[in-house]
This record gives C-alpha cells, structure tokens and sequence, in this order.
C-alpha cells in the first residue's frame, strides 16, 4: 500500500525525515535508512535544510526510491523560479517520486552561504497549486504537457507555536484549498500546545503529522529554543535531559514519551532525528511501532 493510499484510509502513520550531506555520496545516510525502511510509512528527503547547500534532495530522493524506500521529496521556493520548479516536480515524477512535501524554505541568510540572493519566485501555496495543476496536464503558463500527466500526494507543513497563531491558520487553510494533502508540523514538545493547536485546527479536517525532534542534549535544547521560531521546550524537559547519566536513553525515552503523547492528536507523527539515524530503531522499538 502506498503511502497516499495509507493516507487517504485514516490509517495511523509514521514518517521519519533524513537529510543528504554536503557532498557527492549519499550512501552513508542510506546505510542507516534501509534498516528501518519497513517499519515506517514513509522517509522524507530534506531540500538544502536550514539554507546549508547539501547534495540535490531530488538526487537523494531517487537513490531512496531505488533501495525500496517510499519517499516524500522536500521541494523549497528559497532557490528556484517557477521554471526550475516545475522541472523539478516533473523530473521526480519521470523517477515514480510521487509524495511532494511544498515549503517556502529559510532564508539564506541563516544558513552556510548568506551571501546567496534568495529567489521566493513562488510561495508554499502556490507551489501546491502548481504541482496540481501538473496534475491537470498543463504548466503555470496554461501550456499543455506531453504525453501524461504526473501524479502527486502533495503535503505542506504548519507551525503550531508561531505566534500570532491566526496567520498561521489562514496559511493553513490556503494551502488545503490549493490542493494539500497532508500537514507536518514544526517540533511539538508541549502536551497542552500540542492540544491548543490540534483544537483549532480540528474544524478543517486536515491529515496532520505532529513534528517530532530528537534532541541530544541539553545544549541542543537551548539552542532550539533561542533560535527555531515556534520551538518551546519546557525547562523541566531540559532539566531532565541535563541530569540523565545516560544521555542517549534519555533522548530515546523522550522521543518514544512525545510520540505516544501527540500522535493520537492527529494521523500519526512525523520523527526528526536531525542526522542521529542509529537511534531511530531503538525509537521504533520504545513505541512498539
């Protein structure tokens, strides 16, 4: 079953996300990902995460797609004109990539070229919008495509902890009226967030995985908390993490405690382990997935 089919059933679902590396070799991170390729419904590709240049997400993507793994391409607005995005769409579609997650992305500045000059062509709502009307056979200029058209499960993501909230949800339903499929969201670590933003967004029906950080240590934490917007973690959460003799139980036991909390808030959750691939199964194991 398909990872769109598993969607569209109301199934409970678990995608996990891995990032390709800044350099030709995606190997490494494959060797870790195939293991527990089974075990989840499907792996997310990051596109150039935090404005870092890395390997192409779509040239990770279709070495995913061809080791057996159901893959959601990430495909941010930050670097490409509609041109160049579209080409993207099509280009994963001609390698059965079908499960396309639309972001806006970060801004350059943040990451390891500042000096970059940002596109911003398109927005996250638009590119949905444009990846269905690929679907619909013709191109943003209303121009016809050749031969048949590409199929797509398309998703978006949410950030539960932006502050003002309001924008946020208008974004929301924008995106879901332009054709999204599916939401993941920004890291959750506090229960009643958690429960706030699943309440508001109850009325729109939407299939939304809760965004699951493994977090490392106490410094990881902190700095989460200065400098990802929308990120808070609670001080009794970095406390605890801080006095654990055990750093790495420690970080699994959370993940597995914040899974089991936000995942019946919505379809499933979505598990960031931020390049800390070997812990994964262990996870998997926690939570009896």
């Amino acid at each position: 079953m398909s990872f769109k089919d598993k969607l569209l059933s109301g199934k409970r679902l678990l995608t996990v996300e891995a990032a390709p590396l800044k350099g030709v070799s995606f190997a490494p991170v494959l060797e870790q990902v195939v293991p527990f390729k089974e075990r989840v419904d499907a792996i997310n590709v990051t596109d150039l995460q935090s404005s870092v240049m890395r390997l192409s997400a779509l040239a990770a993507a279709v070495q995913m797609r061809a080791a057996g793994v159901e893959t959601i391409l990430q495909v941010t607005c930050r670097d490409r004109n509609r041109l160049a995005l579209q080409s993207d769409l099509l280009a994963a579609a001609s390698f059965d990539i079908e499960n396309i997650l639309a972001l806006t992305g970060d801004h350059p500045i943040l990451g390891d070229h500042p000096q970059s000059k940002p596109v911003f062509d398109l927005d996250a709502v638009q590119l949905v919008a444009a990846a269905r009307g690929l679907e619909q056979g013709v191109d943003m200029a209303g121009r016809r495509l050749t031969g048949a058209a590409p199929r797509f499960c398309v998703g978006a993501v949410v950030n539960p902890g932006a502050d003002p909230f309001e924008p946020e949800l208008i974004k929301m339903e924008k995106k879901l009226a332009a054709g999204a499929e599916f939401f993941q969201t920004q890291a959750l670590f506090d229960e009643k967030a958690g429960e706030r933003f699943f309440k508001a967004v109850a009325p729109l029906k939407a299939r939304v995985l809760a965004g699951i950080v493994v977090l490392r240590s106490e410094k990881m934490a902190r700095h989460m908390n200065d400098h990802v917007p929308g990120v808070h973690i609670p001080e009794s959460m970095i406390r605890e993490l801080a006095q654990a003799p055990d750093k790495k139980a420690a970080s699994v036991e959370l993940a597995c405690d914040l899974i089991k909390k936000f995942a019946p808030m919505g379809q499933g959750v979505h598990l960031m382990p931020i390049g800390w691939y070997r812990v994964v199964s262990e996870i998997l194991d926690g939570m009896g997935a």
